[in-house]
C-alpha cells in the first residue's frame, strides 16, 4: 500500500459523503493518506471546511469563491473569507478563478471575483487554489499580472502553458483525468511537468480514476492516479508520491 499521500485538492463537505463522512475521514490514514486540504468554494463551504480541519488533525482547509458560486454574491463578501484566512489550519484561498464552460455566472463578474480574490492573496501572502476551465488565456493573463505563489488545479491546458505557469513559479495539480483513455493532453502534461511543481489531488467526490471512475473518489484513491504518472515518468509510485507531499508541504505549509 501505498503511504504519505497529500491531497491536495478535496471537497468532503460535499453531500456525497452525508451518509458516511466521519467513518471515511476517520479511515483515510489507515490507507495511506497523511494530508488533506480540503477547498471551499464560498462562505459556507468555506466554514464547513475549517470545521473539518478542527477536526481531524490532517485535514487543513481553504477559503474563497468559485467562479461558479460569484453570480449571487457581493463584493464584501469576501470580507468574511479574508476574516478565515488567519485560522491557523487555512492554508491558502481557494478554490478561485475562471470557468468559461458554463454561460453563467458572467464572465465579467467572474473576473472581478478573481482579481479581488488575486489582491487578497498578494495583501495577505497565501498561496492560491486555481480553478481554470476552458478559461486558459483570460487565467494566465492575470496571472502574469499578480504573480501569486499557488496551484493550477485540474491542470487541463496544453504542455506549453504549463510551462508558462510554471516559469511564473506556480505547481500543476493533477488528479484522476490522467488515468483517462481521452487523457493525451494531460498524459504529456503529467510526463513533462518538473518534478518539483507536481502536486497530486482528487477534487472528490469528482473524478475518480480508473479503475474506480464513475464512482465516488476519495483520497485512498489517489494511488491509482500515482501509479498512472510514474509509469508514464518511469519512476517509482511510492517516489513519486513522496515528492509531490514534498511539494505539497513547501507549497501550503511553507517548509
Amino acid at each position: 500500500m501505498l503511504q504519505n499521500i497529500f491531497d491536495s485538492h478535496a471537497h468532503y463537505n460535499d453531500n456525497a459523503f452525508d451518509a458516511d463522512r466521519d467513518r471515511l475521514l476517520s479511515a483515510l490514514p489507515s490507507k495511506g493518506v497523511a494530508y488533506i486540504v480540503n477547498c471551499g468554494t464560498d462562505i459556507e463551504t468555506s466554514l464547513a471546511s475549517r470545521t473539518l480541519a478542527e477536526k481531524y488533525e490532517y485535514v487543513y482547509f481553504a477559503a474563497g469563491i468559485h467562479p461558479e458560486d460569484c453570480g449571487n454574491k457581493n463584493i464584501e463578501d469576501l470580507e468574511q473569507i479574508k476574516s478565515l484566512l488567519s485560522h491557523k489550519k487555512c492554508v491558502a484561498i481557494g478554490e478561485i478563478g475562471l470557468d468559461h464552460y458554463w454561460p453563467e455566472p458572467p464572465r465579467e463578474t467572474q473576473l472581478i471575483f478573481f482579481e479581488e480574490q488575486l489582491k487578497l492573496a498578494a495583501e495577505t501572502k497565501m498561496p492560491v487554489i486555481i480553478h481554470d476551465r476552458e478559461a486558459h488565456e483570460a487565467t494566465m493573463e492575470l496571472l502574469r499580472k499578480y504573480r501569486p505563489k499557488g496551484v493550477l488545479h485540474c491542470f487541463s491546458g496544453s504542455v506549453e502553458t504549463m510551462r508558462e505557469a510554471v516559469k511564473l513559479g506556480l505547481y500543476i495539480g493533477l488528479g484522476g483525468a490522467v488515468t483517462f483513455k481521452n487523457a493525451k493532453k494531460s498524459v504529456a502534461v503529467a510526463k513533462e511537468v518538473p518534478q518539483d511543481k507536481l502536486l497530486l489531488e482528487t477534487d472528490c467526490p469528482y473524478m475518480a480514476p480508473v479503475p474506480f471512475r464513475g464512482n465516488r473518489n476519495d483520497s485512498s484513491m489517489i494511488s491509482a492516479t500515482a501509479e498512472v504518472i510514474a509509469s508514464v515518468r518511469e519512476t517509482d509510485p511510492q517516489k513519486l508520491i513522496d515528492r509531490c507531499t514534498l511539494n505539497a508541504k513547501a507549497l501550503f505549509f511553507g517548509v
